[in-house]
């Protein structure tokens, strides 16, 4: 199967591809390389893939209409749609790059599969489309008509998006709404990443709030084993949960990290951050059914592997 992968090149993108071309799949990647965080993690993160005679990478943007032509022009089967302006912080400063990146070309990418009859899209949403609710666990079938921040409306504006192309187009649907993911290559802005790097260099951690939060972290590769499922067995429309199926505070997160870097936390207090939300918590039984998804990796695991491929500078 000849898979297109957008956002490929970035932390999640790159480890899917090489899952991919292990599995004998044939993945052509673009990537626009901007500058929200140092583009050369990203090479780094293609360095390895880049060798490999079934995989093409292709440095171009969604939003550019002769590049996602010429992607388009060889058989697509399948498109693992990742691409996306991320972080609900930054969303709340420049809201306008949010919609064009992640409604706009969304769009545009669903066009380009109408246009080519590609029937396969598996589109990355996120557990922020839940908003602020404090019900758990969270279930599919939950109202997602009030996101918190410009971040989590443009994903559920990409749900809607994709719903409409299905029911239209008859494309296979698979929307996955991630649930805080971490592993090496996580982007550096992101909570265990900045709180690992603060930690190890004896640096005081910034806790927003009063640290009770508390979120389901999803280890990467749990996450792309869930991803891969989904591109080899997408059918019909479904939205699905890809989580860890447990919830860890933030005091808690911050008292493992220190743990495995054998340093003690520096705590510096700050009031909670508009658009962060209190709870995540996945019911994962769809993505059990659906998929034979398996959360493996535990938080201790997790942070474990993290931490020793932070030290080792991976």
């Amino acid at each position: 199967m000849h898979i297109l992968i957008t956002g490929g090149a970035g932390f999640i993108g790159s480890h899917l591809s090489e899952n991919l071309l292990q599995r004998g799949h044939r993945v052509t990647v673009v990537d626009n390389f901007n500058d929200f965080y140092d583009p050369l993690i990203k090479w780094n993160n293609v360095e390895s893939a880049l060798t490999h005679s079934a995989y093409r990478l292709v440095e171009g943007d969604i939003l550019d209409s002769d590049c996602l032509n010429d992607l388009f022009r060889s058989r697509v089967d399948a498109v693992a749609h990742l691409a996306a302006w991320a972080g609900v912080r930054p969303s709340i400063e420049n809201p306008g790059i949010y919609q064009r990146v992640n409604v706009e070309g969304t769009l545009a990418l669903l066009e380009q599969c109408r246009r080519h009859g590609v029937q396969k899209f598996v589109f990355a949403s996120s557990s922020s489309v839940y908003g602020g609710r404090t019900e758990v666990p969270f279930r599919e079938t939950d109202d997602v008509s009030r996101p918190i921040s410009p971040y989590a409306a443009t994903k559920a504006a990409g749900e809607v998006l994709c719903h409409t192309y299905h029911h239209l187009f008859g494309i296979h649907m698979h929307l996955l709404r991630f649930f805080t993911v971490y592993g090496p290559r996580q982007r550096p802005e992101m909570a265990i990443a900045l709180f690992a790097r603060s930690i190890a260099r004896g640096r005081p951690v910034k806790l927003f709030g009063d640290g009770e939060s508390r979120r389901d972290y999803t280890y990467i590769d749990d996450i792309v084993t869930g991803v891969t499922a989904s591109l080899e067995r997408c059918s019909g429309f479904e939205i699905i949960n890809l989580g860890g199926a447990r919830t860890t505070s933030l005091r808690q997160l911050i008292a493992l990290i220190g743990k495995e870097l054998g340093r003690e936390p520096i705590i510096e207090p700050h009031p909670d951050q508009p658009g962060d939300v209190p709870l995540t918590f996945a019911d994962v039984s769809k993505a059990r059914a659906i998929l034979d998804y398996q959360p493996k990796t535990g938080i201790e695991e997790g942070i474990h592997r993290f931490c020793a491929a932070l030290t080792n500078g991976r």
